[in-house]
C-alpha cells in the first residue's frame, strides 16, 4: 500500500466511495462498513451505501442520507428469518435477477470513483451488476472476509454444486480490479485455489474500536451468574464450532465450577443445547442472545474462547483482546494467528480438536498468572488494531484504485468525463 495521500485525487477533490452490501444485519463486514461510513475523514472520502433492504441492527448507526436503495427491489429482499416465502424457488430467482440491478442503478445514480462489494454473495451480484458498463464503470474492491472455499464446501448440496460455486466466484473475483481481504494467508488461498493475480489482492485486517468496546465492557451486567464463567461469543452455526466448545467444556476438569456463556444466536441452538444435555452439562450452560453488547460478558468472564472451524479474519476475537480478557483460540484459517500470538496476546491450539481445546481450558483455568499476562498482550495487540490505525489504510487504497483505473482507461476520454460529475438520473426513472 502507498503512503497516505496529500490530496484524495488529482485535482484535489474527494474521493466519492459506494459500499455495497445487502443488509446492515450485524455481522464482521457490516460493523467494518459501518466504520467506514462514521469515522473515514470526511477531507478524503465522500462515502455512501448502497443497499439491496434497508434493515438490520446496525441501519441506525448510519446517515440515511448517505444510504441508497431501490424501493421497487427491496421487497424481492426481506431480512433473514422475517419471510419464510423468500426461500421459495421461484423467488430466489427473481432475486437473483433483480438484485444486480439494484445495484447497477445505484452505481449509476452515485457514480462513485470507487465501488466495495462485501462479501461472497455480494461480490457475485456486483460482479453481474456493473458488468458490460465498460469506461463508465468504477475501480472496484471486491472484499472477501471469510474462508471463501470452506464457506462454499459448507453450503453446497454436493460437490458438483461446490465445483460450479468456486467456478463462478473464481470468475468473479479474477474480475474485480483489486480483491481486498482481512488476512494474509487468505490472499495466499485465493491466489493459489482461484487464481487471483498477486498483483490484484491487498490485505487490510478488520479495525477494532477500542474505545466503544471498552465503554460498554464496563456497564452493568445484572443477570451475571454467581459463580466464574467463560464466555464465547458467535453465531449458533456449525462455522463457530460450539459444539466443539461444549465437548471441551464438558470434559476439561479444569472448568468444574465454571458457567459456559454462549452469545449469539442462529439456526444450531435447539442442537446445541440437546448436546449440552447429552453431555451432563446443560445446569452450566448459558446461552444468551446476540445483544448489541458482549463485552460486557467478556470483560467479567475468567476466559474468553474462541472455538471456530475456519474463519476470515474474526472480529469478536479481536475486539474481546480489546477487553483484557485471557482469550483461547482454536488456530484455525483463516485469522487468529494474524491475531493473536500464542503465549503473549493469547493461546492457541489446534481447530477442530475438542480433546486440545479441553486441554486449553485446563492450562488457562489453572493459572491465574498467565491469564493475566495473555490479557495484558491481547489488549497491546488490540491496541495496532484501532481504528485510527486501520481506516486510513483503507483512504489509501480507494485512492490507489481509482488512480490505477484511470491508467487503465487512459487519463482522458470517457472516463475522465466520470469523475467529478453531477450524478445522473437513476436508471429506472420515476422507479423510486
Amino acid at each position: 500500500m502507498g503512503s497516505h495521500l496529500s490530496s484524495p485525487s488529482p485535482d484535489g477533490r474527494r474521493l466519492r466511495v459506494l459500499l455495497l452490501l445487502s443488509w446492515l444485519n450485524g455481522g464482521g463486514a457490516e460493523r467494518v462498513a459501518v466504520h467506514l461510513m462514521n469515522r473515514s475523514d470526511p477531507a478524503r472520502l465522500d462515502m455512501r451505501m448502497g443497499l439491496l433492504r434497508r434493515a438490520g441492527p446496525y441501519l441506525p448507526l448510519v446517515d440515511p442520507e448517505r444510504i441508497h436503495h431501490r424501493d421497487w427491489g427491496e421487497r424481492w429482499f426481506p431480512s433473514e428469518g422475517t419471510d419464510r416465502s423468500f426461500y421459495a424457488p421461484h423467488r430466489l430467482a427473481m432475486s437473483a435477477a433483480v438484485a444486480p440491478l439494484v445495484y447497477r442503478s445505484i452505481v449509476r445514480e452515485v457514480r462513485p470513483d470507487v465501488v466495495m462489494s462485501f462479501a461472497k454473495g455480494t461480490n457475485l451480484v456486483a460482479n453481474w451488476g456493473m458488468a458490460g458498463m465498460g469506461a463508465g464503470r468504477p475501480a472496484w474492491i471486491a472484499r472477501e472476509g471469510n474462508n471463501t472455499l470452506r464457506a462454499i464446501d459448507d453450503e453446497a448440496s454436493g460437490p458438483f454444486a461446490a465445483r460450479v460455486a468456486r467456478a463462478v466466484t473464481r470468475r468473479c473475483y479474477r474480475a474485480a480490479d483489486c480483491v481486498l481481504v482481512n488476512a494474509r494467508e487468505m490472499a495466499g488461498n485465493l491466489h493459489e485455489a482461484l487464481d487471483v493475480p498477486e498483483d490484484r489482492l491487498r490485505v487490510i485486517h478488520n479495525p477494532v474500536d477500542i474505545e466503544a468496546v471498552r465503554a460498554q465492557a464496563v456497564e452493568p451486567l445484572p443477570n451475571a451468574p454467581a459463580r466464574p464463567f467463560i464466555v464465547a461469543v458467535g453465531r449458533l452455526e456449525r462455522q463457530k464450532g460450539h459444539d466443539l466448545l461444549l465437548r471441551a467444556f464438558a470434559a476439561s476438569a479444569g472448568s468444574a465450577g465454571h458457567e459456559l456463556i454462549i452469545v449469539g444466536h442462529g439456526q444450531r441452538e435447539a442442537e446445541l443445547r440437546a448436546l449440552a444435555a447429552a453431555l451432563g452439562i446443560a445446569d452450566r450452560v448459558r446461552f444468551e442472545a446476540f445483544t448489541d453488547n458482549p463485552w460486557a460478558w467478556v470483560a467479567r468472564a475468567r476466559l474468553f474462547v474462541f472455538p471456530s472451524r475456519w474463519e476470515g479474519f474474526p472480529n469478536a476475537l479481536g475486539e474481546a483482546l480489546a477487553c483484557g480478557t485471557a482469550a483461547l483460540a482454536a488456530d484455525c484459517r483463516f485469522g487468529p494467528r494474524e491475531l493473536i500470538r500464542h503465549d503473549v496476546s493469547g493461546w492457541l491450539v489446534p481447530p477442530e480438536d475438542a480433546v486440545a481445546l479441553a486441554g486449553g481450558l485446563d492450562r488457562l483455568l489453572g493459572d491465574d498468572a498467565l491469564r493475566a499476562r495473555l490479557g495484558l498482550g491481547g489488549v497491546k495487540r488490540a491496541e495496532e488494531l484501532k481504528l485510527g490505525a486501520i481506516l486510513p489504510l483503507y483512504a489509501d487504497l480507494f485512492a490507489e484504485q481509482a488512480e490505477l483505473r484511470r491508467h487503465r482507461l487512459g487519463a482522458s476520454g470517457a472516463a475522465g468525463a466520470q469523475w467529478g460529475a453531477e450524478p445522473a438520473a437513476p436508471a429506472f426513472e420515476g422507479a423510486d
